[in-house]
């Protein structure tokens, strides 16, 4: 089943730094995590599609569950410009039903970096039977961008009720895929 999910509230992170990456020139690109949390939120894989109407990207969980006691959220930092070393936007939003998402501009890594609302359409959907959530920014939203690169970070609760150790990056802590031109 299908779930979308709407809202204006941002769901906080912890703080992050940031990793260099190679360049890529594809439209859209596919990175694998191995499971290493054996939680609902657990991050498996990551696609990043820099479309020319829109940036999406996909990421594939494990197990994620509609269970606001699940405390699944994550964050999408999004890179869209070389110059400005670390991420100019960021994705937020719980993965469990009822919770809220947004589309946030930011001066780094970190809720503490985040800032004003991005203005432009973005759209997160959750589907809980294939472990997949969704998010969609129009052009407009991330300033048509023509190269993107994204660094994911997820998060969850454990059942006695702590986040402590349940945190999980694409790939290496704090680092970003490769570019991802625009096609």
């Amino acid at each position: 089943m299908r779930k979308t999910i709407a809202g204006t509230a941002a769901v906080s992170v912890a703080a992050l730094a940031f990793g260099p990456a190679a360049p890529a020139a594809a439209d859209s690109i596919g990175l694998t995590d191995p499971q290493d949390t054996f939680h609902g939120s657990d991050l498996r894989a990551v696609q990043v599609k820099n479309n020319d109407g829109a940036v999406v990207v996909i990421t594939n969980h494990t197990n994620l569950r509609r269970d606001w006691r699940s405390g699944s959220a994550g964050a999408v930092y999004i890179d869209t410009d070389r110059a400005d070393h670390g991420p100019e936007y960021v994705f937020v939003g719980g993965f469990y039903e009822g919770t809220d998402y947004r589309l946030l501009e930011t001066e780094g890594f970190g809720h503490k970096k985040w800032g004003a609302a991005a203005e432009g359409y973005h759209q997160m959907s959750v589907d809980y039977a294939k472990d997949q959530v969704r998010m969609r920014m129009s052009r407009e939203a991330l300033d048509n961008p023509g190269k993107v690169r994204v660094a994911v970070r997820v998060s969850g609760t454990r059942s006695d009720g702590s986040s402590a150790g349940l945190v999980d990056w694409l790939r290496e802590p704090h680092s970003f895929t490769p570019w991802v031109a625009r096609g």
